[in-house]
């Protein structure tokens, strides 16, 4: 789930607006300062403008999907631009993209947010706008004071001259700043000691919109002459429409128009996902009751015959083979025989879908030489292309506004649902607004991919592990992806600089694929949310079955701080010495070794994820009749930097919830070539009543420089769990979700 990372400095002729193209090139031939905006505003650049009063509105050119963006990014700017906070308002930008001779550059900076890479990319470049557009402040007012630039600094809002004994609000020099060039050198950024804002405690700019019901996001979309529209969506995977009869549609008040919507050949790489009948009325509920009334005929589909059964016993059966080796480090096969004990363990992890609060939306209004796209995206350059694809419009004629998203988690990487706006708008040249309903959003997902995982381990006379494999069988997030050659699928679910590389010495990964039908996609923390459960359970089992501690085993593994390499996303090294830290930390916060009672235990789980780490204590009970209860969380993350604290630890809050949400009851099953799941009665995301009121969170700062939070604070509150239920009732948890196997 990553996105593209921006290393970007300021050229005097792109102040506040270069960035990094999709080519990796800089944005060029852009004005250098922006333009007057009345009498009492003005504008520096695209990010930044100052009105009289003194207050200021910075531009968020990030999607806000509930990681906080919206509020760390402006701070960055805030900070060197050095306004108090309180005066700050941001507003939200569209994407901003221009076409050169070379094709199509960022014009506000790179803008979309997956892999945990929304502030980490922007890092630099929003501190170096804030910079800039101070120094130009300070310019504009030395020249008109007649005194050199060094003899002036500010204080929030202001220029002091102190020479002078003067001092100028930032409001009257704005005209002045936006008609200086900009200096070929970049301003000096402000040391970490200086901050006032980056690393403290702020509220999150839009929380008071957000519980008041204010905030806006796709779904409640209005715009003038706009209509409705639904799809019905093949109850097979990847039926195609053979034929329908929509004379009982055509009936309901309401309805305007009825169409197929074509979608990809099977096993063609998707752009979208429908293959249905699109139904456009003049409000959500006669769309979908004309949707009720269609009678469709659906070709017979490939995937008919497809079951979660046959996919699980397919695995089985692979890995009684050989299969694909894609890292072969040392020599396994001695190592592995000289052990003096070897243990071995399958895990088995389930499809599982995003279920975002907010199901999928857009508005599109396609017109002959232009679109309008409003949609809920990750990836609003994807939105474009999407539009682009389907309507033939030229990119830079396709506008894309993004709203507050309900949800993403990886979903919202792909716009299929864009698309399909804008092929119904095109067809019916009216302004579309397209509603997936729950049912239409738990059946037609880019699920997270399920795999069935060995592990097996050698250990010396010293309990030291010599020799290491895992072996994957699973259907890859690659799957169906345009010019993905087979034998790279196994690189979205096995990574090979995980844990234990460079730890163990003889280290052999292995992969098989599936083809299931069921479409895959990135979900939160992608391959790592299943490799942390199998690596850390398997952990677990590794120590008692060599009659060691499992925290002791953990340390003694990952050892001290130290730079190791890692070519991954996160890279390009990897601390193992952090992860010590960070689980000593939390098994101390909940008395790791205090002895307790029979039906109680605590278990322990730590794991580096897109640049971050990470770590869970997690203490349960389990009654004779296997009722699970969890009493007690302390979470803890190492992010180097937390610019936004407030919501680094909402992170650990909801990640930690959403990991343990899925790990006890969630999963995507398939009979017959349909997916049984449908709402959330079947799909059931844990309760209030599941987690406890003891849990704590916990930042750990490490260095100056932040590394991502949304994605890294999941993977090891599952495997935690699992650890705890096996210390409080001797139950191994292999298979998720966890569901009734404790009562069995």
């Amino acid at each position: 789930m990553s996105a593209r990372v921006h290393d970007i400095t300021l050229n005097r002729r792109q102040f506040l607006i270069v960035g990094s193209s999709v080519a990796g090139g800089l944005v060029l031939g852009l004005p250098a300062i922006g333009a007057d905006h009345g009498d009492s505003e003005r504008m520096i650049g695209y990010f930044i403008e100052i009105a009289s009063d003194g207050s200021v509105v910075i531009g968020s050119n990030q999607p806000e999907l509930g990681q906080g963006v919206r509020t760390a990014l402006p701070m960055l700017v805030a900070e060197e631009l050095d306004v108090e906070w309180s005066k700050v308002s941001v507003r939200q930008m569209p994407l901003g993209i221009v076409k050169t001779a070379d094709g199509y550059t960022w014009k506000y900076g790179g803008q979309g947010v997956g892999g945990s890479t929304g502030l980490t990319s922007n890092w630099d470049y929003m501190r170096q706008i804030g910079a800039t557009a101070r120094q130009q402040l300070i310019r504009a007012a030395a020249e008109r004071l007649g005194v050199r630039a060094h003899q002036c600094t500010t204080r929030p809002g202001v220029v002091t001259c102190g020479s002078l004994g003067t001092e100028i609000p930032y409001g009257d020099l704005v005209a002045d700043a936006a008609q200086l060039d900009v200096p070929d050198e970049a301003p000096p950024l402000k040391d970490i000691d200086d901050y006032r804002i980056i690393g403290t405690q702020q509220k999150t700019i839009d929380a008071l919109d957000m519980v008041t019901g204010r905030t806006r996001f796709g779904i409640d979309t209005v715009e003038p002459d706009m209509r409705y529209a639904v799809i019905a969506r093949a109850p097979v995977l990847n039926a195609r429409v053979k034929s329908f009869d929509d004379n009982d549609a055509r009936k309901i008040d309401g309805v305007l128009d009825v169409f197929t919507i074509e979608g990809p050949e099977p096993g063609a790489p998707y752009t979208i996902l429908a293959s249905g009948v699109a139904v456009v009325a003049d409000s959500t509920w006669a769309a979908m009751k004309g949707r009720d009334a269609l009678q469709i005929q659906w070709h017979e589909s490939a995937n008919a015959t497809d079951s979660s059964e046959k996919f699980w016993r397919e695995n089985e059966a692979a890995l009684e083979t050989t299969g694909q080796v894609v890292l072969d480090d040392g020599d396994f096969d001695t190592a592995m025989a000289s052990a003096v004990k070897v243990v071995e363990g399958r895990y088995r992890v389930p499809f599982v879908s995003h279920a975002p609060l907010e199901p999928q939306n857009c508005y599109a209004y396609v017109q002959e030489d232009r679109c309008h796209i409003i949609a809920p995206t990750q990836m609003p350059s994807g939105a474009s292309r999407a539009a682009a694809a389907v309507t033939g419009i030229p990119r830079e004629h396709i506008h894309v506004d993004m709203t507050r998203v309900g949800g993403g988690f990886g979903r919202r990487l792909t716009n299929d649902y864009v698309a399909e706006a804008a092929m119904i708008s095109k067809q019916t040249g009216w302004p579309i607004k397209l509603l997936w309903s729950r049912e239409d959003d738990i059946r037609n997902d880019f699920y997270r991919p399920g795999g069935l995982h060995e592990l097996r381990a050698g250990v010396d006379a010293d309990g030291k592990v010599v020799a290491w494999t895992q072996r994957l069988a699973s259907g890859s997030k690659y799957y169906r992806r345009p010019n993905m050659p087979d034998e790279n699928l196994w690189q979205a679910e096995l990574y090979p600089d995980d844990f234990p590389k460079g730890l163990v010495d003889n280290l052999r990964l292995e992969y098989f694929h599936n083809t299931i039908g069921l479409p895959r996609g990135s979900w939160r923390a992608p391959a790592h949310t299943a490799n942390a459960f199998v690596i850390q359970s398997f952990l677990d089992e590794l120590a008692h079955a060599s009659g060691q501690d499992p925290l002791q085993l953990r340390l003694d593994m990952l050892g001290d701080e130290r730079e190791l390499p890692y070519n991954g996303h996160g890279g390009p090294t990897f601390n193992p010495g952090r992860l010590s830290r960070l689980i000593r930390f939390v098994a101390d916060r909940i008395d790791y070794g205090v002895e307790r009672p029979a039906g109680r235990g605590v278990g322990l789980a730590t794991h580096f994820t897109f640049g971050g780490y990470a770590a869970h204590a997690i203490e349960v009970t389990v009654s004779d009749d296997g009722r699970l209860g969890i009493e007690r969380i302390v979470a803890a993350i190492d992010c180097g930097l937390a610019v936004h604290p407030n919501a680094v630890r909402a992170q650990l809050e909801g990640g930690t919830i959403d990991g343990l949400s899925t790990a006890l009851g969630l999963e995507i099953t398939v009979r017959d070539g349909k997916v049984q799941q449908s709402n959330f009665h079947d799909y059931p995301l844990a309760r209030i009543a599941a987690i406890p009121a003891a849990f704590e969170t916990h930042i750990l700062p490490y260095d100056d420089v932040p590394t991502g939070v949304g994605e890294i604070v999941l993977p090891s509150a599952a495997p935690a769990l699992a650890n705890a239920i096996f210390a409080a009732s001797g139950k191994r948890i292999r298979n998720l979700p966890i569901g009734d196997q404790l009562a069995a």
